[in-house]
């Protein structure tokens, strides 16, 4: 049995139903990198390791693109669920900044990529606007602000008046930046996996489930639920939370996370749609609009315990969510059109686990924890382009295993 990372169907997948399928693996085949999962984070290792050269190969147990990633609300933001002014007492200046410059640079190459391959997958360039639910919750983001801005960080701060002015919106203050972007992650992972499939010779293999693992020096063996051995030189794993097994209990701790999408919105200012939001309550409450002009919304967050507990809650934290939002919005009228609920986990320092680990040979992870995951996966790609070569990278060490 395999976690269940969803619930109810997500509205990505409803509206762009399966666009693609692939083959199970029926034989035994050989590579240089095998990529162990299909959604937008395999898909990104897919293309990265196939336009490099290396003989790649994808495999997923399910259809690709329908664990976490349709689940995903996609708010592509360079910032981390930690302050950048607490981040940097947990890490330290230098890893904590890089971290924060690093997904800035990330949304500026997704939008490279998604330009390059001609996906039509709703990539939006977005600001986005992080504000404050009380005034002492103001306090601390004008904190947040100062070390951002020392930092070299493009932010400006905006008063109660002006985020009310600006954007209709009810807050005691806020960041607003300009790195910030919105996409279809699930249509993204389709047109990531298809362009590197019809221009790197990347192959995929769905319902393909990797059920043993031999590691031996020079090759690694993965035994698979077909009965087939696939021959690498080095594993990627890109499994999201589900790793969790193979790293342990403490590298991650699971949450349950709610979100919904309302009906479209005929009244939506234009300052509003081309902005993400996000607040400082805990757990925070996120929202951005679509191109067709729905307003998604997440949070309400919960330890997650099993997926049937997890899914009895989906109507009672919409509810929360509708209430907790009109008081923030209060011109806008909601009617909620689908809801569904995900899982994702979280790091003690909000950092993602990207490189090798001690107990794996020829094994790399891209683990991009958190609430930001897209753009650390985005990072990923050049941090194990480096991990697989075997150079040194100063993400290696600050996203390293044990640390």
């Amino acid at each position: 049995m395999f976690m269940k990372l969803r619930s109810k169907e997500s509205y990505w997948l409803l509206k762009s139903g399966l666009l693609h399928s692939y083959p199970s693996l029926q034989h035994d085949i050989n590579c240089d990198v095998l990529v162990v999962g299909g959604g937008i984070t395999g898909a990104l290792m897919g293309l990265q390791f196939s336009t490099d050269g290396y003989k790649t190969v994808l495999i997923d147990k399910r259809d690709v693109g329908t664990g976490s990633t349709c689940a995903t609300t996609a708010l592509l933001q360079y910032e981390i669920d930690e302050p950048l002014h607490t981040l940097v007492k947990k890490v330290g200046e230098e890893a904590a900044i890089d971290s924060y410059r690093g997904g800035v640079a990330a949304i500026e190459k997704l939008a490279d990529i998604v330009k390059k391959i001609s996906a039509g997958c709703g990539f939006e360039r977005k600001q986005s606007v992080y504000f404050a639910c009380s005034k002492s919750d103001a306090r601390l983001l004008t904190r947040e602000y100062e070390c951002r801005k020392t930092a070299g960080l493009d932010v400006t701060w905006l008063n109660k008046r002006e985020l009310q002015s600006r954007f209709n919106v009810e807050g005691e203050g806020a960041i607003l930046s300009v790195s910030g972007a919105s996409v279809d992650a699930y249509t993204l992972t389709h047109a990531l996996l298809q362009y590197s499939v019809n221009n790197n010779d990347l192959r995929i293999f769905d319902h393909t489930e990797a059920e043993q693992f031999r590691y031996s020096p020079g090759y690694n063996y993965v035994i698979t639920d077909t009965g087939r051995t696939i021959r690498c030189t080095h594993i990627i794993y890109a499994t999201g939370y589900e790793s969790q097994k193979m790293t342990g209990k403490k590298t991650v701790s699971l949450f349950s996370t709610y979100a919904f999408i309302t009906e479209p919105i005929s009244n939506l200012p234009q300052p509003f749609t081309e902005t993400i939001f996000w607040n400082t309550q805990h757990p925070y409450l996120y929202f951005r609009t679509t191109p067709d002009n729905r307003l998604l919304v997440g949070g309400a967050d919960e330890k997650f315990k099993d997926a049937a507990m997890r899914d009895m809650l989906i109507e009672k934290k919409e509810n929360q969510l509708v209430k907790a939002v009109e008081k923030i919005l209060p011109s806008l009228s909601l009617i909620p059109d689908f809801s569904w609920a995900g899982t994702f986990g979280s790091t003690k320092d909000s950092l993602p686990y990207i490189g090798p680990h001690p107990d794996y040979p020829n094994s790399h992870f891209v683990l991009g924890f958190g609430g930001n995951g897209i753009t650390f996966s985005v990072m990923g790609m050049d941090i194990l382009k480096d991990s697989v070569a075997g150079r040194p990278n100063k993400f290696l060490t600050y996203y390293r295993f044990g640390r």
